[in-house]
């Protein structure tokens, strides 16, 4: 089975956030940058399914040289090789162009990607690459079973779970629950530096959306404790400052 897993250079979860240029340019000064968690889960997913000679698998990555350090840790976890489209990720679209052009001549399986980026959390590039290739999708995968030449999909819904089974080739959105995220060992880390990393030229793609402008959550205001016994003032409160009731 040949997998496409589709991995995102993002900020760590544990980064100062900042912008610069009034609030319309991110500030990258300082950050340090990871493996998209849940694209980390479908990483881990696929060197499952590839494991004792069952698969091969390729990372993709729309994004520039800066993020290779990022592609490399992705092959010592377990990627055979991997595929970085040489531009700046504008939006989803663009994205989802970059990888569906790549893999339409690649006759892959199977593409995993994360439900969504933890930095702009869009969730559009799952199901935008499955269109473009005129192939299901799934997104929010909980579970994921493969059964020759179909896929059975346990995923998240509101209120509750439903299981669909579909053909492949497919693209699925994974989530919490499909695999644990897999930490490199020493061999897949020296193992990595020799695995092919392609470059490949991005092609022109009209972006949909721009951003104009970021702002950061408001502060935090003053928390006002009231004693568990004194129902009345909590209510008056409730009603008076806080006015949600």
């Amino acid at each position: 089975m040949k997998i496409l897993v589709c991995i995102s250079n993002v900020p760590d979860t544990t980064s100062k956030i900042t912008f610069t240029d009034n609030n319309t340019a991110f500030n990258t000064a300082g950050i340090q940058y990871i493996i998209n968690p849940y694209d980390e889960i479908a990483l881990a997913k696929a060197v499952e399914l590839a494991g004792n000679g069952q698969g091969t698998i390729t990372v993709i990555h729309v994004g520039e040289a800066a993020s290779d350090p990022t592609i490399r840790k992705a092959l010592a976890i377990g990627a055979d090789n991997a595929v970085r489209i040489d531009a700046r990720p504008r939006d989803a679209w663009f994205v989802a162009n970059q990888i569906a052009s790549y893999a339409k001549t690649q006759g892959f399986a199977l593409i995993l990607t994360g439900r969504e980026s933890i930095d702009y959390n869009g969730s559009l590039v799952q199901g935008y690459i499955a269109e473009l290739l005129g192939i299901p999708s799934v997104s929010i995968a909980k579970k994921l079973d493969i059964d020759g030449t179909s896929a059975t999909v346990e995923r998240e819904i509101e209120g509750g779970k439903e299981v669909v089974q579909i053909p492949l080739p497919a693209v699925i959105g994974t989530a919490e629950g499909v695999a644990e995220p897999k930490i490199p060992n020493m061999r897949g880390i020296m193992g990595a530096r020799s695995k092919p990393l392609e470059v490949k030229e991005a092609l022109d793609v009209p972006a949909l959306s721009h951003i104009t402008r970021f702002d950061t959550p408001p502060p935090r205001g003053n928390v006002k404790l009231i004693d568990k016994d004194n129902v009345a003032q909590l209510v008056e409160l409730l009603h008076s400052e806080a006015k949600v009731i």
